[in-house]
């Protein structure tokens, strides 16, 4: 369980309190101990009839005498021993390194219609303690224990080789995945990290924050546009940067609809002086970060992207022919990251924050997750994959982050609520209509319902996220979790007449001559749907 998602201890419970006459308590053995010594202490606390014990030694000799409860046997046994003896209430205590354990308890609970409480480990408490959002609501949760997925690790060796000793830049530094590529790139002692970004608080931010954590790392933060091409070379020739971190783009879809200009001017120009600059100083890694939007793009966002992505492969092409040392253009490409600014995740902390309504924008929709943490870390391992090293056939300049299965937005809201402690109830359709209960009988009114709404797709979103073409094969990299596309940019691509055809519209008032001509270039953008 992740500390930050902690409610309260039971308040003290009255005697003829029916919730309370079989409760029992779950977690691992030095959990269980812990919370148990806790309510023998607290006045009127329930008096539970044993425990259940996880782990993989969850249950094991001499380990009764020491937890105060008697052990009835392991969270395997829970339904067998409810039907002999129902449960009312379970009290978990679960650490948050056990997030597929603690998934699988609580959907187990739910069907047995155990009500559950949920207390994390003393010691991760104390680890993360912090203020609380009005209203009580925790700051944070796990997002390993939101999504259920084990994060995969990092090749350090291998990515040693691209940014030890070497003079680092990663635009968009102040972002959500800049930010961490920053606090990861750190780690492996570069020769300079150069955190490029141009808005001035978020960069301030980022650079504070490397200067606390790694005083002797020598860094430049760069207040800079990247769409202005002639200063972004200007900068390249000072700088001589060897490996870049491009991550720098308009990422919000509603946003880019109503202004495809600044989405052509941010997400294509920007990467090409970008891109263009690198090759002109001889830089040796080129990483940019796309997005599964651009896969058949329905949204202006996610057609720029392609766009991007098209030109780096253009930039590739044109290095792999000149003599001598080139620069290795690669894009990786990946779906929604928990956490990053204005994602779903700071709206719905908000809302709780405020009791609610949580918005879902379609009971359908599904989306890919990971955290921020491992987005980047596989970013970075990405970057260790040299496009021009042909010793194993031709390399494809496409990757591709395993994101496991998709996730139905409405359940990771109903385990958002439910990771807070509170009870999700979907209400329905924002604007009146009558509420229903989806997936199992009404939820008991208890005061802490949590009202899920759903208010409709906004304008260029996908129900269902792609993560590659269908006539794109995916090939296996030494790398786990990356996978690499083996198709490559159109045969009849040109790159300077999408260029110039761009640039003649996108200066101008209307976005009318902006979406046609980049439908021209992506033919395959669809309406979303």
């Amino acid at each position: 369980m992740p500390a930050t998602a902690a409610i309260a201890a039971p308040s003290p419970a009255h005697p003829a309190d029916p919730l309370w006459t079989r409760a029992i308590l779950i977690g691992t053995p030095e959990s269980v101990a812990g919370l148990a010594a806790h309510l023998s202490r607290l006045p009127g606390a329930p008096v539970p009839v044993g425990c259940l014990l996880a782990g993989p030694e969850a249950v094991r000799e001499g380990v009764v005498a020491t937890l105060g409860v008697p052990v009835l046997g392991s969270v395997e046994d829970l339904p067998k021993l409810h039907a002999a003896q129902p449960f009312t209430a379970a009290i978990v205590s679960i650490p948050g390194g056990m997030p597929a354990a603690t998934l699988k308890l609580r959907a187990q609970l739910r069907q047995l219609h155990i009500a559950e409480r949920t207390v994390p480990p003393l010691a991760e408490m104390l680890a993360v303690a912090g203020p609380t959002r009005p209203g009580g609501i925790a700051p944070a949760i796990d997002m390993v224990d939101l999504i259920g997925r084990t994060p995969y690790g990092i090749d350090r060796r291998a990515v040693a080789r691209v940014i030890e000793g070497k003079r680092v830049l990663v635009t968009g530094a102040g972002g959500s995945i800049g930010s961490e590529i920053c606090r990861i790139a750190a780690t492996f002692r570069p020769a300079q990290l150069v955190l490029a970004e141009r808005s001035e608080n978020a960069l301030f931010e980022i650079d504070r924050q490397i200067a606390r954590r790694f005083p002797d790392l020598p860094r430049k933060a760069l207040l800079h546009d990247i769409t202005d091409a002639e200063s972004t070379l200007r900068q390249f020739v000072g700088l001589r940067p060897q490996t870049i971190f491009h991550s720098a783009a308009h990422k919000h879809v509603p946003l880019m609809e109503d202004h495809p200009s600044h989405a052509v001017t941010n997400n294509l120009f920007g990467t090409k002086s970008v891109a263009d600059a690198a090759m002109a100083v001889g830089a040796e890694r080129f990483v940019m970060i796309s997005s599964d939007k651009a896969v058949n793009p329905t949204s202006v966002m996610g057609a720029t992207k392609r766009l991007a992505e098209m030109y780096v492969q253009h930039c590739n092409a044109l290095a792999r022919g000149r003599p001598g040392p080139t620069t290795s253009f690669t894009m990786v490409r990946f779906g929604n990251v928990l956490g990053s600014a204005c994602s779903v995740l700071p709206i719905w902390s908000a809302q709780l924050a405020e009791g609610g309504p949580i918005t879902v924008t379609d009971p359908r929709m599904t989306r890919y997750f990971m955290t921020i943490h491992e987005a980047a870390t596989l970013v970075i391992q990405a970057g260790a994959i040299d496009a021009h090293d042909t010793s194993a056939g031709p390399q494809p300049t496409i990757f591709v982050l395993d994101m496991g299965e998709p996730i139905r937005i409405l359940d990771l809201a109903q385990r958002f609520v439910a990771l807070h402690g509170f009870e999700p109830r979907v209400a329905g359709l924002a604007g009146g209509q009558a509420a229903s209960h989806v997936g199992g009988p009404a939820l008991r009114l208890s005061g802490r319902e949590i009202d899920i709404l759903f208010t409709g797709a906004r304008p260029g979103e996908k129900l269902f996220e792609e993560l590659a073409y269908d006539a794109e094969g995916l090939l296996p990299t030494p790398y786990p979790g990356i996978l690499a596309l083996a198709a490559s940019v159109r045969a009849e691509f040109d790159a300077s007449a999408m260029v110039a055809d761009l640039s003649a519209v996108r200066s101008g008032a209307s976005p009318g001559p902006v979406i046609e001509m980049i439908r021209r270039h992506v033919p395959e953008m669809t309406r979303p749907g």
